[in-house]
């Protein structure tokens, strides 16, 4: 499927439902990214159906303490916790793990919502470039890692505990390059000072770790048994007001101001779509199982992922993700040992 202006327009105009609510009593929702934006309004909503736990997953203390207050000022639900993270430090990635094994307890819905959107070049103390570490390598690590915690929820509780990361339409106007296709190497290459020297390479970063959220999503759940209970899916949440284009300058920033003022969604509308993801078709939650969401559907995702050379990158990309991760912290081969299937469905 090609991106469609015409589409998007369309559906950034239409008229969005309300949002879907069911009872949350006794479970667990983690939402990373909580402090601002579509993750707090995501756990507006989550705090309105009552969870046993709601944790706020923040990389600020100060922000994420005035985040859990406002919460239970404008929603009166008193049992929000800050758990910091910073998914540009794996050492925090891994300590968050560490205490959800200690304290954690059941885990039924897990929203990664957490990103970074830059044009500029720069690395993380890790030595990875900074968007590629957060949105494609921390990621993952912290849904792999919390995996177990997952299923353990599933088996006890006889529940379907839920893995939704945020991702975006803007993956279908992405594609990759002939030599990256080859590139053994993919996410070390991508990450590199060498490869990232041209502006454009870095204007389409954003969009670029968005199609590797898609690829992650699908990657996983190829190798989660059909046995195991856990949905994982991706989902679009529209084009909203957002932080994430503070970077755009001259020209970019009054057309972004206008399209802002003609089509964008409110972070509180644009947060409906996640939660819809992590809560809807109770009944048949298996339907949204590898899948991307946009627009409160399943929908066919980017060319770039469904053509045989996105599949070989899908699975490649995959390889090296797991090596990097398990280089990282040795839980990760645990987890795929135990939880994952080597032969794959796609």
């Amino acid at each position: 499927m090609k991106f469609s202006y015409r589409s998007f327009i369309a559906q950034q105009r239409r008229r969005q439902p309300p949002v879907a609510k069911v009872d949350l009593t006794g479970k667990t929702v983690v939402v990373l990214g909580a402090n601002t934006g579509l993750g707090f309004e995501a756990s507006k909503h989550f705090a309105s159906m009552n969870p046993g736990r709601l944790i706020l997953a923040c990389r600020n203390e100060s922000k994420g303490k005035a985040a859990v207050e406002k919460l239970k000022a404008e929603t009166g639900y008193s049992k929000a916790e800050l758990w910091l993270i910073d998914l540009a430090d794996f050492s925090s990635v891994k300590q968050f793990a560490d205490r959800y094994e200690r304290e954690g307890g059941r885990l039924d819905i897990l929203v990664e919502n957490a990103a970074v959107g830059t044009f500029t070049y720069s690395t993380t103390k890790d030595g990875w470039e900074t968007s590629l570490q957060v949105n494609n390598l921390s990621t993952p690590l912290l849904a792999l890692l919390l995996l177990p915690a997952m299923v353990k929820t599933a088996q006890e509780h006889s529940t379907v505990p839920r893995i939704v990361v945020v991702s975006s339409d803007m993956h279908y106007t992405v594609s990759l390059s002939k030599p990256l296709l080859k590139d053994p190497h993919l996410l070390k290459t991508l990450s590199s000072a060498e490869y990232c020297k041209s502006s454009k390479i870095m204007r389409e970063r954003y969009p670029l770790t968005k199609l590797f959220n898609v690829f992650f999503v699908r990657a996983l759940n190829a190798r989660l048994p059909s046995s195991t209970p856990i949905v994982v899916s991706c989902l679009n949440p529209g084009y909203c007001y957002s932080e994430l284009r503070r970077e755009l300058t001259g020209p970019l920033v009054a057309a972004d101001w206008l399209m802002e003022k003609l089509l964008a969604y409110s972070t509180e509308v644009g947060s409906r779509p996640i939660v819809w993801t992590a809560v809807s078709h109770q009944e048949d939650p298996q339907v949204l199982r590898g899948e991307y969401v946009n627009d409160y559907k399943v929908q066919e995702v980017s060319d770039a992922v469904l053509t045989p050379e996105g599949v070989k990158v899908q699975n490649s990309s995959w390889d090296e993700l797991l090596q990097i991760l398990s280089d990282l912290d040795p839980r990760v081969p645990q987890v795929v040992d135990q939880y994952l299937s080597r032969s794959i469905d796609l």
